[in-house]
């Protein structure tokens, strides 16, 4: 385990306590009929978890990084879906905090980090994923105001969530071309598409956006008109060992389960973990999970210590940690046998929840390409 500083600690155990006792609970039930966990939303704001990392002016407890990602995890390790509300409210705080104005901040961040509102980021849309220089969504000057245009994919809380900042195209310029915009539900224009039945992180709202003719004044821009590519790319470097830390609290999760299970489990006349093959699999499950927490730690504190180096270790804990959390969630369903192949046990559950960490904020062979350009370049 990490050596954690006394404030460090204290977060942990408030995130264990909730975790265990309110989110736990209800983790199956949240998968099973897909309802957003409003009471999760809100005994997690009561407590401060979704400002950890955010100062203290904005409305945040003023801790650190590392604090933050130890949160996500502790979440994680009991329910997927509520673990998301808390990873994507830090995606819509960091190109604020990053790039926003003190009126930005003051009047948006303050509400996110208290959990008074949620908020999402709208990247994605239907020919733009991985590659976010292709987005399609444009937003035209009109005087003082903008109008945006356009269609997003796949936007978690979408719906839910009353502050949104959309990627959108102001020149035909690839990369300089893109500008960032703070959108309040309720804007004439903004719309929400049906909730997506996905295969996992059932109980967090996925949704496509629509943007028709919605008109926002100048002080929405968020940044400088065409800084948007270098502020997201500013983002993915504080979210992607926040997605790391989910990812290894879902393969905590189900490593607890899976151990406790075969140490009570028989078969052929003994207990499941007296067999070799066993304990070789719990052996390389412990050493990847703790491999990916390592990483996810070191990439935070190169967050908090401002290294420019972070790129390639905020990918690193990404990658490594959410294909770990893939292998051993799948080992443990087979662990299991057909007792893990029912939804009654856990860890089906967070198999399905598992794979979505490969796959958001950026594909995991994504970030294969800038690990390598990182190293190559260096």
């Amino acid at each position: 385990m990490m050596l954690l500083t006394e404030q460090q600690e204290m977060i942990q155990k408030v995130a264990r306590s909730i975790a265990k006792d309110y989110i736990e609970p209800r983790a199956k039930e949240v998968d099973e009929t897909g309802e957003f966990p409003w009471d999760n939303i809100k005994i997690m704001a009561e407590n401060g978890l979704f400002g950890v990392h955010v100062p203290e002016m904005y409305g945040g407890v003023g801790s650190d990084m590392v604090s933050h990602v130890n949160v996500v995890e502790e979440i994680a390790k009991v329910c997927g879906s509520t673990s998301v509300a808390l990873s994507t409210q830090a995606l819509a705080i960091a190109p604020l905090l990053i790039a926003g104005t003190e009126e930005q901040k003051k009047k948006y961040v303050t509400r996110l980090a208290s959990g008074e509102v949620l908020g999402s980021f709208g990247i994605t849309e239907p020919g733009a994923g991985s590659d976010v220089s292709s987005v399609k969504t444009t937003a035209v000057r009109d005087g003082n105001d903008f109008i945006l245009n356009g269609q997003k994919l796949f936007i978690t809380n979408a719906g839910e969530s009353e502050i949104y900042i959309f990627v959108t195209r102001t020149s035909e310029d690839r990369t300089k071309g893109i500008s960032l915009f703070i959108v309040e539900k309720g804007t004439p224009g903004l719309s929400f598409g049906k909730n997506e039945d996905k295969m996992g992180i059932r109980g967090s709202v996925t949704r496509e956006v629509i943007l028709e003719n919605v008109r926002v004044s100048e002080e929405n821009l968020l940044g400088a008109e065409g800084e948007g590519f270098k502020i997201l790319m500013n983002v993915f470097n504080e979210t992607r060992p926040v997605v790391g830390a989910q990812a290894t609290g879902i393969a905590q999760g189900a490593f607890e389960y899976c151990l406790n299970y075969v140490k009570e489990r028989k078969q052929f006349g003994k207990a499941l973990h007296q067999f070799q093959m066993t304990q070789a699999s719990l052996s390389d499950m412990a050493m990847k999970i703790e491999s990916s927490r390592l990483l996810v730690h070191k990439a935070a504190k190169m967050l908090d210590n401002k290294d420019p180096n972070v790129i390639r270790y905020a990918s690193m804990a990404k990658c490594f940690a959410s294909d770990t959390a893939m292998e051993v969630t799948t080992d443990a369903v087979q662990m299991l046998g057909g007792y893990g192949y029912i939804k009654e046990y856990p860890v089906e559950r967070m198999m399905r929840d598992a794979k979505i960490t490969q796959i958001y904020e950026g594909t995991n062979q994504v970030q294969r390409i800038i690990i390598a350009n990182q190293l190559i370049n260096q």
